[in-house]
Parts: C-alpha cells; sequence; structure tokens
C-alpha cells in the first residue's frame, strides 16, 4: 500500500531526496505459500517487472509474450548487416532517467552496479531556426533549476518571464494531482502552452520538443499529464533531467540477463504466445486462451500496451459479465499515434561536433536524433571496421502514412540540420512504424484502468494505467509492474516490495489560490 505521507512532499531545496512509497512489511512473510501460481501475460518491462517480483517470492510464474524476444517497446532482436555483420535492432532510443527507481531496482538484478550503463552527456535541442539550447545539468531543486534555466538560456530571458502569464506559469511549479487534474485534464497542452504567452522561440525550444517525447501531439495531450510530466522530469525531479543509456544493445544487457534470472527462479517465459482471450474459470480462477494450450491461473497479470489489452477485452465476451469496470475502461483506452524509428548505416562519420542525442524542434517529421556510434559498442565497432557511423531518427507522434515516406522525411529534415548527411551514402537501413504507445488525451484521467480492484484476480499493468504515485514512460511501467505483484502477495498474505518515488508536489502546491476556468474544454 502506497503511505499517503509519502504523497504530501513537495519538491523544494533541502528535501529533493527520493521518497519511500511503499515499505516492507517485516510483520508478515517475504515469501508466498507454497503453491502460488500467477500468469503475467506481457512481457515488457511492466511483464517483467511483477514477474521478477513474483518468482523472487517462490511464486510459479508464466510469462507469455506475443513477441519472439522479451522487451514490449523496449524490445530487441538480432538482424545481419549486408556485409555479414551482426547486430541487434531496437524500438528506438530510450533514456534511462536517474530518478527510475524501481526499473533500475529490477535492472539490479542482473546487473547489481547497472554496469551496462552510461551517462550521455547533455540534452540539447536543436532547430534549423535557432542555436541548440541544452537543458541538462541544472540543479534539482525548484525554484533553482527555473532560475538556472533563466540565466543560461538563449530561448527565455526575464524579458520573456515578464511578459508571460505568470499566474499560469506557477501551475507548473505547483502540480498536485487532485488540483491539477481538476482545472487542467480537460485542457489541450497546446491551449495551455499558448496561454503562457512565451515567445515563438522558448516555445519551440523549451516546451514543444519536452511535450512531444510524450508521443502525442500538444493537440492530443491534456494539459493535466504535461503539467505532471515537467514536474516529474523536471521540477521534481531529485536527480535533475541528465539520464545514461546502456553501453551495449538492450538484447544483451537487459533482456537476456532478466530471462536467465527468471529462470533460474523456476519461473516460465513463452515467447510467441499471444493471449487471444481470457474468460472465468471454476474457483475463481481465469482461464488464458493462446490458440495452443491455454493456461488457467487464480492470479493474473495483464501487462499489455493498450492497444493489445483493448483487443483483448474486445475477444474475451464474457469480461464484461464478471468485470464491467475493467472491459469498459479497456474499450475506451486510446492509443498515440503511430511513431517511427529508422536507422541509418552511413558510408562516413557526422561531424564530430554532433551530439550522441539531440531533441529537434520545429520539424514536421523528425523529433530526435541518436548517434548509435558514440553511444552502444556493437554499432561503434561496426564504425570503426568501417569507416561509417549508425544514425537513429526518430518520429514520436508521425504524420507520415508508412515507414518509407517517414524515412524519406526524416532524411531530408536531418540534411536541413546536419549538411553532412545529405551526401552520404546509406549503407543499409532498418525501419519501424507503428502504434503501440498510450495516449493521454484531454478528459482522459480516470478512464485508464487502475492497477487493482477492478475485477477480481486480474492486475492490470503498463505505462497507461492510473496510480495514485506520479511516474512516467518506463518507470510507469515497472511501478505498475510492482504494484501488480504486491496486490498478489498481499492476497496471499505476503509482504510488499518497496517502491521510491520523486516528492509528490510542486513547490508551490497548497499555496496557489484557486482559479477560474480559463480555457474552452476539449
Amino acid at each position: 500500500m502506497i503511505d499517503p505521507r509519502a504523497l504530501a512532499f513537495r519538491a523544494a531545496p533541502g528535501r529533493m531526496r527520493p521518497r519511500l512509497m511503499v515499505a516492507a512489511d517485516p510483520a508478515r512473510p517475504r515469501a508466498a505459500p507454497a503453491g502460488t501460481e500467477a500468469v503475467v501475460v506481457g512481457g515488457g518491462i511492466a511483464g517483467v517487472s511483477a514477474a521478477v517480483v513474483l518468482a523472487e517470492r517462490g511464486v510459479a510464474v508464466t510469462v507469455l509474450e506475443a513477441a519472439p524476444t522479451l522487451g514490449g517497446r523496449l524490445g530487441a532482436w538480432p538482424h545481419t548487416l549486408p556485409d555479414g555483420t551482426e547486430q541487434v535492432l531496437e524500438h528506438g532510443f530510450h533514456a534511462f532517467f536517474r530518478h527510475y527507481y524501481t526499473w533500475r531496482a529490477i535492472l539490479r538484478r542482473a546487473a547489481p552496479a547497472l554496469e551496462f550503463l552510461a551517462p550521455v552527456d547533455g540534452y540539447p535541442v536543436i532547430s534549423r531556426t535557432w542555436p541548440p539550447e541544452d537543458i541538462a545539468g541544472l540543479p534539482a531543486a525548484p525554484p533553482l533549476n527555473l532560475l538556472a534555466l533563466f540565466a543560461r538560456s538563449r530561448s527565455l530571458g526575464t524579458a520573456d518571464v515578464l511578459r508571460s502569464d505568470q499566474a499560469l506559469a506557477a501551475e507548473l511549479l505547483g502540480y498536485d494531482r487532485e488540483r491539477t487534474t481538476a482545472l487542467f485534464d480537460d485542457v489541450p497542452a497546446d491551449t495551455f502552452l499558448a496561454g503562457l504567452r512565451m515567445t515563438d522561440r522558448a516555445q519551440a525550444m523549451l516546451f514543444e520538443a519536452f511535450a512531444r517525447s510524450f508521443f502525442c501531439n500538444q493537440g492530443g495531450l491534456s494539459a493535466g499529464e504535461l503539467i505532471a510530466m515537467f514536474h516529474y522530469y523536471f521540477l521534481g525531479n531529485p536527480e535533475g533531467i541528465g539520464f545514461d543509456a546502456p553501453r551495449t544493445d538492450h538484447l544483451t544487457a537487459i533482456w537476456a540477463p532478466l530471462a536467465a534470472y527468471l529462470d533460474l527462479r523456476g519461473a516460465t517465459i513463452r515467447t510467441g504466445t499471444a493471449a487471444r482471450a481470457i474468460a472465468p474459470a471454476d474457483g475463481h480462477r481465469w482461464r488464458v486462451s493462446t490458440g495452443g494450450a491455454d493456461v488457467e491461473t487464480r492470479h493474473l497479470v495483464l501487462a499489455l500496451d493498450p492497444g493489445a489489452l483493448r483487443r483483448l477485452a474486445a475477444d474475451s465476451p464474457g469480461l464484461a459479465d464478471v468485470a464491467p469496470v475493467l472491459a469498459r475502461k479497456a474499450a475506451a483506452l486510446t492509443v498515440a499515434p503511430p511513431f517511427a524509428v529508422t536507422r541509418l548505416w552511413y558510408d562516413r562519420d557526422v561531424a564530430p561536433g554532433r551530439a550522441v542525442f539531440s531533441a529537434v524542434s520545429r520539424e514536421a517529421t523528425l523529433d530526435s536524433v541518436t548517434v548509435y556510434s558514440r553511444l552502444e559498442e556493437p554499432s561503434a565497432a561496426w564504425a570503426r571496421h568501417s569507416g561509417g557511423s549508425v544514425v537513429e531518427l526518430h518520429s514520436y507522434a508521425c504524420g507520415a502514412p508508412d515507414a518509407d515516406t517517414a524515412t524519406a522525411e526524416m532524411r531530408d529534415e536531418l540534411a536541413a540540420l546536419w549538411p553532412e548527411t545529405r551526401d552520404a551514402r546509406v549503407v543499409h537501413l532498418q525501419q519501424r512504424w507503428e502504434a503501440t504507445a498510450p495516449a493521454f488525451p484531454p478528459g482522459s484521467a480516470g478512464t485508464r484502468p487502475r492497477v487493482a480492484g477492478e475485477a477480481r484476480g486480474i492486475r492490470v499493468a503498463g505505462d497507461f494505467v492510473e496510480t495514485p504515485l506520479l511516474t512516467g514512460l518506463m518507470e510507469r511501467a515497472a511501478v505498475t509492474g510492482v504494484l501488480a505483484a504486491n496486490d498478489v502477495l498481499a492476497e496471499v498474505g505476503a509482504g510488499p516490495e518497496e517502491i521510491r518515488g520523486i516528492p509528490q508536489r510542486g513547490l508551490l502546491a497548497g499555496i496557489l489560490r484557486s482559479r477560474q476556468a480559463r480555457f474552452p474544454r476539449a
């Protein structure tokens, strides 16, 4: 159970440290009773986090994963280049922020010192219109982080602040879950950003690039969610906005070691096995149909992406009769626009000063660029051998109709930003275009499934799931997975796994006056 006292802490100088949100209970046994079993549907971050905690406690866990490999949107798979080089491909660059306390705790099961992670220097936002803006290396505590940003930013100066709507801007410092949701959930993020009255440059370089990193266009993102994520990643982040990335591919660094860890603890992992339907079975159990051998369980964890959960619920006709709330919420889930990822193997290097990772502002398709040959060793080895480079282009909320079009548009936009790529020959490319990320549209708070309590014996985990604990992206997936495992453990009488989080409220939470609605509702 989440400690309600931990939810009350505000982000402020001298108070910026991880908070214990769920404490271990020494009065309860750590191990689950003999014979306890569970089925986890989905082998991404959420599902594997749940499986790790349950398997450690002696639960007989079966993980069903539709893809050939674990990982979900962090998944990775082998690929052979035309020259015979073996590489591992992924769904796109992911930043491992240092306040991902739960996800990092899961990763430490396989690598206790997290030795596969290395710091990524800088967090530049680039544009063809304005000079780069680096938002890394700021102090952790508000308002010091904002003051440092004002002092060094070329996009946001004192004059910008004075002409802005300061009362509205104060809401960024005043995140409070209940109040912020009530005031801003049904306001589109682009309306909120326009209401700040910042200059076009400040909007583009500091706010819009941040907003798009959540796989949504600003018009399709709730301003309440934007304010929450601004607090989570920037104003309330005890570790500052810096992040790390794996030195090698995700399969080698993460998924193979975690699969081995689970295997040593008796878990069964069935990849290439999709759950096609679920139905109640005798003895307060659930039957999971896979198209092959069905499995039954008393404890079912659904750790799917939102579209897959919606389809599973729709294909399970009996679910609405026994779990109407879960069935209704699953049916209402929305998926973000497609994201596109293109990895390019060039015949030459990019300019020496190019950052490993760059966010991109104000391009129609391109949202970020990652120089993989300066990030991970397999790509670096290929570059050393060939004299080339490996560059990944990412569109978070892609308007292009297909992967080929997205790749062409992103390459044209990159050439305008990095002219040396215009004449570089592409030795090989791989591209993906898929819609599996969650959407957080205006007015959607309270409509998404919760971890537990909406269907007996079923827990839901994923980066779209409602929790009282503020998290984001990979950490939200890991936290909901551990909360799902904790709910299973509570039912069988075992103690919970600890969970740590950031200060949950903003510096000005509880101080800001109530305000009248100022925006047209979505």
